[in-house]
């Protein structure tokens, strides 16, 4: 007998889309109603069979999995927590006071992509906005550096370009879209505009753009661009009723990284002057906003923390995960929901195949070849309820559609923690 679970948040994405109907019999997901391909790959292919805890590959008890654990943590000297953003906030908090207890450093996947984010709205702050408004209000979306199309697939039925919001009743008819990037995309094929700008110039870009809002006058080419183009840009950001521009890892991941975001969040905030303007990051993980919040919250910095000294430390490039592991400076690592060996560069994967590893997560991936102890957990969203932050920083609340066999991420830092303290 098959039981249907209306409003299920899948967490694949930072959309957090909350409209999901799954259809579970005999615990395996049948269906999963409104969910994108990417959203119902993971639900589908989920698999919930109990699986026992690994220690040097063989099957354990979780009591000997989690003292071998503790073991490793506390025998280190400097310790690495790392991943996060597709686990639940609660576990995202036990991770923090683990790392605080260890004396050690903890960092989130997104200092492998929208970290620059971080840094450029430490630098000059920004406007920001929810998703909900972008829906209702918007009548000007600009996508830099972003193809949510392939990544976001259901962010413009949704929330975006084609959803029907308070101001834009036709949709798609009362938006005007505009694509800049490097190449051609899938969201480039469906915009009014598409622009296509010289790979690192989007730092020149955007100064163009802000100089042009401040009354100066261009009149040669920027980053491939004609100076009509530009200007054109901007006439239509300066006239629009409410404009946003998403940025993704096109500008956070090129030449100038977070002076590329800072300028954006800049650019925003002073399109405010004439109109309402918004800038937002496309945030990749499910739950990688809910991570910088989390860590934010203990210990006043959004990732890359080191706890070595007794109080948090922020370090980028000190203390980010890839580079720690370069310069081989941590000789102990914590995987919680992530997949480190299958997306580091080849320095910072050969030393994690060196130390000593442990890897929590509700699926085997490319980790699991190189950890010591591999400790299988509940999925939040599909056998464990927790929270999670979609990428506009509304937290979203996951729902569990099938009855929880294994301990959850939460559970396990907890059971860590005692360890660790005996």
């Amino acid at each position: 007998m098959s039981a249907v679970f209306e409003n299920v948040t899948c967490k694949f994405c930072g959309c957090l889309c909350d409209d999901i109907a799954v259809e579970v019999e005999d615990r395996r997901i049948l269906k999963a109603k409104r969910a994108c391909p990417n959203g119902l790959g993971m639900f589908l292919n989920y698999d919930p069979t109990l699986q026992s805890p690994l220690v040097e590959g063989k099957e354990v008890e979780w009591d000997e999995a989690v003292s071998a654990a503790a073991d490793i943590l506390s025998r280190a000297d400097s310790p690495l927590i790392y991943g996060l953003s597709s686990t639940s906030s609660e576990a995202q908090r036990k991770a923090v006071e683990l790392a605080d207890r260890l004396g050690a450093i903890i960092d989130s996947t997104s200092s492998v992509c929208h970290f620059p984010t971080t840094l450029g709205f430490q630098m000059v702050g920004g406007a920001a906005c929810t998703l909900g408004e972008v829906k209702a209000r918007a009548d000007l979306l600009i996508f830099w550096g972003c193809n949510p199309m392939e990544a976001h697939m259901r962010h413009f039925t949704r929330y975006s370009a084609n959803a029907k919001g308070f101001l834009t009743p036709n949709g798609r008819r009362d938006r005007t879209v505009v694509v800049v990037d490097v190449r051609p995309t899938k969201t480039a094929k469906t915009a009014d505009r598409f622009l296509q700008i010289e790979p690192g110039t989007d730092y020149e870009v955007l100064t163009s753009l802000r100089a042009l809002i401040k009354g100066k006058d261009i009149n040669e080419p920027v980053g491939g661009l004609p100076s009509e183009q530009i200007k054109e840009l901007v006439q239509m950001m300066k006239t629009c009723r409410y404009g946003v521009a998403f940025f993704g890892m096109g500008l956070t991941m090129t030449a100038g990284r977070g002076y590329n975001v800072a300028e954006i969040f800049a650019l925003g905030a002073e399109l405010n002057q004439y109109t309402r303007f918004f800038a937002m990051p496309m945030r990749g993980h499910g739950n990688v906003a809910g991570a910088d919040q989390v860590i934010t919250w203990l210990s006043g910095y959004p990732a890359a923390v080191s706890f070595a000294r007794g109080y948090p430390q922020f370090g980028p490039g000190e203390f980010t995960s890839v580079d720690v592991l370069a310069r081989r400076e941590t000789d102990a690592a914590l995987i919680i929901a992530s997949d480190p060996m299958a997306h580091f560069p080849r320095k910072a994967a050969e030393h994690l195949e060196r130390i000593p590893a442990i890897l929590m997560a509700p699926v085997t991936n490319c980790s699991s070849q190189v950890a010591n102890v591999i400790l299988p957990t509940a999925c939040y969203g599909i056998d464990a309820p927790g929270t999670a932050y979609r990428m506009d920083n509304v937290p979203i609340r996951l729902r569990s559609v099938m009855q929880k066999v294994r301990p959850t991420d939460e559970e396990m830092l907890m059971r860590i923690m005692e360890a660790v303290k005996q």
